[in-house]
């Protein structure tokens, strides 16, 4: 085994990377691994490069289907790996693992891990079996994963189960690992402020993060005569194709439906001003607001689908709701508004359940054990000298 083995992990944002890998990158850093990022950078340069990683800016899009572009995309990253020759690349999210796995597979790459953050929008939208673009995703998946002999990381195992089930990947060559981590310290329970109760839903302005039930229930119960501000706090995501546009959100403001505080860097202080935390999200990998919201000690509000169910269990740390369903929404919030004695049970064990399953250097151990298996069985990696 190499003493300082080469990992480069893909992800389409910086942004992204900064919120949801970095401490997993620092781990390997200080565990002996030369780490690379090949993102976009558009907010955290300087800060990835200011930890000791090598940073690799890459053009990919998101939301980019210029054939001539994607190929550029795909012939850039068979430059990098070819230039970095890393031991292991880690590709987060579906558009790298399609494009990373091809150009490692070009470049011999000896072990890929490709971890799926959640299915996405071709396989959470409504129309998904109509389009033609969800069946040639599938099959390009299936035959690129395959070819390039990569190992599956989930976050959870519905996720899992219907790749497997429709033939995407081979159940022997799959792992799942809950989510990214958390820092349980940074993110801790402190005395929710006096005043007119917060309820908050975290996450980039997607409509299939909810978005739009939530401010339909924030209507409901305004109507009511229910007192309580209720917040959206999160990004734009204009590379999305679920993405709400800023005129939208502009609107609900204007009739004082809700509010929207955009990206904010301090969530731990969003948290704590938080009486409810809600996430009416059509399907999740594992979502990271929902495990901070849980290690902050809150009651959490959230559907009955794939990875939130695997954060909140319902009545124990929080309330599961029906998908796509305002007023069932609006419903339990009222309720647990006027239940503190629920809340604070719920919150309670929102924090004991984060200590003990999701915080950070539990999460990046198992990850690093991984990247160590798959080290030491690629033979490719142990026979071939440029990779020595």
């Amino acid at each position: 085994m190499i003493d300082r083995p080469r990992l480069l992990y893909l992800i389409t944002e910086d942004w992204y990377f900064w919120s949801h890998r970095l401490d997993l990158a620092r781990a390997a850093r200080d565990a002996g691994f030369d780490v690379t990022i090949a993102t976009r950078v558009t907010d955290h340069g300087e800060q990835i490069q200011g930890e000791g990683f090598r940073l690799v800016p890459i053009s990919l899009f998101r939301r980019s289907r210029n054939p001539f572009r994607e190929l550029g995309a795909i012939l850039e990253l068979v430059r990098i790996y070819r230039s970095i020759q890393p031991h292991l690349v880690h590709h987060v999210a579906i558009k790298p693992i399609l494009y990373g796995s091809l150009a490692a597979w070009v470049v011999r790459v000896p072990v890929i891990l490709n971890a799926f953050a959640g299915l996405g929008y071709l396989f959470t939208s409504s129309d998904r079996q109509r389009g033609g673009l969800h069946w040639a995703l599938t099959a390009a998946l299936r035959s690129i994963i395959r070819r390039s002999g990569s190992t599956v990381l989930f976050q959870n195992e519905a996720d899992r189960d219907e790749l497997v089930q429709t033939g995407i990947v081979e159940s022997l060559r799959t792992r799942i690992i809950a989510g990214s981590g958390i820092d349980v310290t940074a993110f801790s329970v402190k005395p929710c402020p006096p005043g007119t109760p917060l309820v908050v839903l975290p996450s980039r302005m997607l409509w299939d993060k909810g978005v739009g039930e939530f401010v339909q229930a924030a209507r409901n119960l305004k109507a009511k005569g229910v007192d309580a501000r209720f917040v959206l706090v999160g990004r734009c995501d204009d590379d999305n194709p679920a993405a709400i546009r800023g005129e939208q959100l502009g609107q609900w403001v204007g009739e004082g439906a809700v509010e929207w505080w955009g990206h904010r860097d301090d969530m731990s202080a969003v948290y704590e001003g938080a009486t409810l935390v809600v996430l009416p999200s059509y399907r999740e990998g594992l979502p990271k607001v929902l495990l901070e919201a849980a290690a902050c000690g809150k009651a959490i509000i959230a559907t009955d689908v794939p990875g939130c169910r695997d954060v909140v269990k319902d009545g124990v740390n929080g309330v599961l709701v029906p998908p796509r369903d305002p007023s069932t929404l609006a419903t339990v919030i009222a309720s647990l508004l006027s239940d503190p004695y629920t809340r604070e049970r719920m919150g309670a064990k929102s924090r004991e359940m984060a200590v003990a399953k999701w915080a950070g250097p539990r999460i990046s151990e198992q990850v690093l054990s991984l990247y160590h298996e798959l080290l030491k069985t690629s033979s490719v990696m142990n026979r071939s000298p440029r990779y020595a």
